[in-house]
């Protein structure tokens, strides 16, 4: 159930089952903007390594049930801050994702907030669009997932308050 989903601090015995959860080769199909190599554990710690010194960005684990389903994570670009999520591919379908960026949003204070999803990648649109994102532009660019260009769109939560995150 959604309503189980929890968000707390990422910890160091989190980043073991995230590095599994980036093991399933349609996951990171999906996401396309992933790791060079999923399979690379010395990058992948380098990478967390470097999320969780950074005081601007706010990473959250998932949990459900008390058990880790995944990560959510605010981060700044530019003048920006992007949201990104993963949810173990196990569970996908449930709900879990929605659930997570819902209550990353009311952690934020700020707006507007953007996210990035491959064109083709319908699930996470309709996560961002439930959670009240809109699309505002596109990109593209080269994606380690699919070893290809990929073409993003690119979303925008405004800052008028339009969010859905009670879902």
């Amino acid at each position: 159930m959604t309503s189980e989903v929890r968000l707390r601090p990422v910890r160091d015995d989190d980043l073991p089952v995230f590095f599994a959860h980036e093991q399933d080769p349609q996951a990171n199909w999906m996401a396309a903007f992933g790791p060079a190599d999923p399979a690379d554990r010395a990058a992948f710690d380098a990478h967390w390594k470097r999320i969780l010194a950074d005081q601007r960005i706010i990473a959250r684990t998932v949990t459900a049930g008390g058990q880790v389903v995944g990560h959510v994570n605010a981060f700044p670009v530019s003048d920006r801050t992007e949201v990104s999520y993963w949810i173990d591919p196990a569970r996908w379908g449930r709900g879990y994702a929605t659930a997570a960026l819902a209550a990353l949003l009311r952690e934020l204070p700020q707006r507007p907030v953007y996210a990035r999803a491959a064109k083709d990648n319908a699930a996470s649109l309709a996560v961002l669009r439930k959670c009240g994102f809109a699309v505002v532009g596109e990109d593209s660019g080269y994606a380690n997932g699919r070893g290809a260009e990929v073409e993003e769109w690119v979303l925008r939560l405004p800052a008028d308050g339009a969010e859905l995150g009670n879902h």
